[in-house]
C-alpha cells in the first residue's frame, strides 16, 4: 500500500553553475548514475560577466527522491544553488515546440483554425505542410501537438521547460 507521501510528483528544478565545459556531463551522471528520470532539460547561459548558466530540469519522484535529488545535486561542484520552483509555489513555465504538419483540404484549414486558437505562428507554409510555432506551458504545447495528429503526419521539436518563480524574489543566487 502507498501513502499519499510517496505520490510520484513532477518538480522543475533550477540550477546555478559554472558556465564551463563538463558540468552538464556531470549533472545529467548523476541522474542516470541513480536511475532518475530527466522528463526536460534546457541550459543556458544567464550572466556573461558572472560565467553562469542555469539549468532547467523537469523530472518526477516521490518526495524523498525529488529530496535525493536536490540535495545530491547541491554537492556537486561547480553548482551555487539549486532551487525547486513547485515548492516555491507560482512559477512561471514555458517551453517551445515547431511543429510540422503534412496534410491536404479542409484538414489544411482545421490546422489553420487550431493554430489561431493556441496563438500558435506559422513560420512556413507549402502546399502539403505547415510549420508551425506554439510557446506556453508544458500541457499547452502537448494538447496543441495532439490536436495536430489527429490531422495529419507530424514532427516536432520540443525546447524543454524554462521556468522561474513569480514575484520579487530571486530563485538563484551564487554562493
Amino acid at each position: 500500500m502507498t501513502s499519499i507521501s510517496d505520490a510520484i510528483e513532477r518538480h522543475i528544478i533550477s540550477v546555478l553553475v559554472d558556465d564551463e565545459p563538463g558540468v552538464l556531463a556531470r549533472v545529467v551522471g548523476l541522474f542516470s548514475g541513480r536511475g532518475y528520470n530527466i522528463q526536460s532539460l534546457t541550459v543556458a547561459e544567464v550572466e556573461g560577466n558572472l560565467n553562469l548558466s542555469r539549468i532547467s530540469i523537469v523530472t518526477s519522484g516521490t518526495p524523498m527522491v525529488v529530496e535525493q535529488i536536490k540535495a545530491q545535486l547541491a554537492r556537486l561542484v561547480p553548482i551555487h544553488s539549486v532551487c525547486d520552483l513547485t515548492e516555491m509555489g507560482a512559477a512561471i513555465e514555458r517551453e517551445l515546440a515547431l511543429v510540422k504538419i503534412i496534410n491536404d483540404g479542409k484538414n489544411r484549414i482545421e490546422a489553420l483554425r487550431i493554430a489561431d486558437t493556441f496563438r500558435a505562428r506559422t513560420l512556413d507554409s507549402t502546399l502539403g505542410s505547415f510549420v508551425f510555432e506554439v510557446t506556453g506551458n508544458s500541457s499547452k504545447v502537448a494538447a496543441f501537438i495532439d490536436l495536430m495528429h489527429s490531422l495529419g503526419e507530424v514532427e516536432i521539436a520540443r525546447t524543454g521547460v524554462s521556468a522561474i518563480s513569480r514575484g520579487n524574489q530571486i530563485d538563484l543566487m551564487a554562493k
